[in-house]
């Protein structure tokens, strides 16, 4: 039986994981998608299976040709991301309704396929700025990656239009409050 999809999409740095882990760990009826992708596990608290669906870009390449994604695309050079249908079917057979933590394209692909039954929300910070301490905190960036990432997030915001909701995360408390209003709204819809 089909439900719905609640999709998180941001700029890399803007809280969307925190507070979609913040709405799984307070809503036994929302069911995580595991996204696939081919970028390297970071660390030791990557889990696959659990974190991501760890492919080696042939696999990814033989599940396309396959058309097991919903959607997919190479987020950055050699690094594929994706969306399996097997995910939602796993999630909705559970009879959950499925949350998504997913780049902004693949967010845009998702609320076109899922179309109302789906909520697209936009997490972004109150600026650049912000979102540069954000992703230098983290200590996982080098130079390199972090003036790359900022520059995507620059592209990435120009999309926030395309979604149903802007969450703009300045206080994470109140952000998380926001979204699970956002979410006790649509399911009930």
């Amino acid at each position: 039986m089909a439900g719905k999809a609640l999709i998180f999409s941001a700029p890399s740095g803007s809280g969307k994981t925190t507070i979609v882990q913040h709405l799984l760990k307070n809503n036994s009826d929302l069911g995580f998608s595991i996204s696939a992708s081919t970028r390297d596990r970071r660390g030791r608290t990557e889990v696959d299976g659990k974190d991501y669906h760890f492919l080696t870009p042939e696999e990814f390449k033989e599940k396309i040709d396959a058309n097991e994604f919903i959607e997919w695309e190479e987020v950055y050079a050699g690094n594929f991301y994706g969306t399996l249908k097997s995910e939602i079917e796993r999630v909705w057979a559970e009879g959950k309704n499925v949350i998504f933590d997913v780049d902004v394209k693949g967010g845009i692909n998702l609320k076109k396929y899922f179309g109302d039954r789906a909520l697209a929300i936009f997490v972004k910070v109150p600026s650049i700025e912000v979102l540069a301490q954000r992703l230098n905190s983290r200590g996982t960036e080098s130079e390199e990656s972090l003036s790359r990432r900022l520059f995507k997030s620059k592209f990435e915001m120009s999309f926030q239009d395309k979604f149903d909701v802007v969450l703009v995360n300045e206080d994470l408390s109140t952000s998380v409050k926001e979204a699970q209003e956002l979410y006790e709204g649509f399911k009930i819809a």
